[in-house]
């Protein structure tokens, strides 16, 4: 959804834009290209390959600091760079083709790899340790919340079965174990049986929603009038922590003349979408990995 990023953020000469989930610089480079050279890019990933990539990629612009770090510290940065303000800032939320590609790295149930699933290599946690430890009530929890699956408690067992015997150490041992505790009726249908339990395991690891909802009250706060914030979510939790955080900040006060106002709202956001923006079809054929995204966009009063 490039062109609809581009399009709500505005980049022209002189703009400072931040980019919260670089990836590899393909929105960065776009809006650097848009602003002709003539404004900043601050770029932050948690993912040092994605980092280098992109550095490489945006090396012949000049305005552009990147940093390796959670979205979560995205006002922390502003203060390091000691920016008061900023025109927009992007969210590109979920695991990238990067990530899901590299086999090695264990995100996904396609490959037999050695259970990681950690966007930023660097920390302690990862989906062995999720597997093998978790108690199994909580990975029932997880599984059930962030992957909404149905059959999240048989699941669960099945896993704490299988880990007495021997520890979980791969992808594919993980897939299979989900696989037998799905109902065969139920495994017919919805694409491959280990699809959520594996993205439930990936969000648990890298706290995306606990990020998510640290990062929009620093974007908002970050923001300038009249700038933008852009979120595309992948999953339904996702877009609904940005849709209530647009409604929450975009409300009225209901009380009657401001100096009668108990509720304290204050409209600090006009909201752009008030349906999410989805990929046209020939986006989706051209990237089927598209075909869940949603985007929502606000601006700063």
């Amino acid at each position: 959804m490039l062109a609809e990023v581009v399009g709500y953020l505005r980049p022209r000469p002189g703009s400072v834009l931040v980019d919260a989930t670089l990836g590899e610089g393909g929105h960065t480079l776009a809006l650097l290209e848009e602003m002709g050279g003539e404004g900043c890019l601050i770029g932050l990933d948690r993912d040092a390959q994605a980092l280098l990539r992109a550095r490489e990629r945006l090396r012949r612009y000049g305005c552009v600091a990147l940093f390796h770090t959670r979205f979560a510290r995205l006002g922390e940065v502003l203060e390091e760079l000691d920016l008061e303000a900023v025109d927009g800032i992007l969210f590109d939320l979920g695991v990238s083709a990067l990530q899901l590609e590299e086999a090695e790295r264990g995100f996904s149930f396609r490959w037999p790899a050695r259970l990681d699933m950690r966007m930023d290599a660097g920390q302690e946690l990862d989906a062995w340790k999720v597997v093998n430890r978790y108690e199994e009530r909580e990975l029932a929890r997880i599984i059930r919340e962030y992957g909404e699956e149905r059959w999240a408690a048989r699941i669960a067992r099945g896993i704490a079965l299988a880990r007495k015997r021997s520890p979980i150490d791969t992808t594919d041992r993980l897939a299979e174990i989900v696989k037998g505790s799905i109902p065969a009726a139920s495994r017919r249908t919805g694409g491959h049986p280990a699809r959520r339990t594996f993205q439930a395991v990936r969000m648990e690891v890298n706290g995306e929603l606990r990020d998510l909802e640290e990062a929009l009250p620093q974007a908002l706060q970050a923001l300038g009038s009249g700038g933008t914030v852009v979120a595309i979510s992948y999953h339904s939790l996702e877009d609904r922590m940005v849709k209530r955080f647009f409604a929450a900040r975009g409300a009225r006060c209901a009380c009657g003349p401001e100096e009668d106002c108990t509720c304290g709202a204050r409209e600090e956001l006009r909201i752009l979408t008030p349906k999410p923006l989805q990929p046209s079809l020939r986006e989706i054929e051209e990237n089927p990995r598209a075909r869940s995204a949603k985007l929502r966009a606000a601006r700063k009063r």
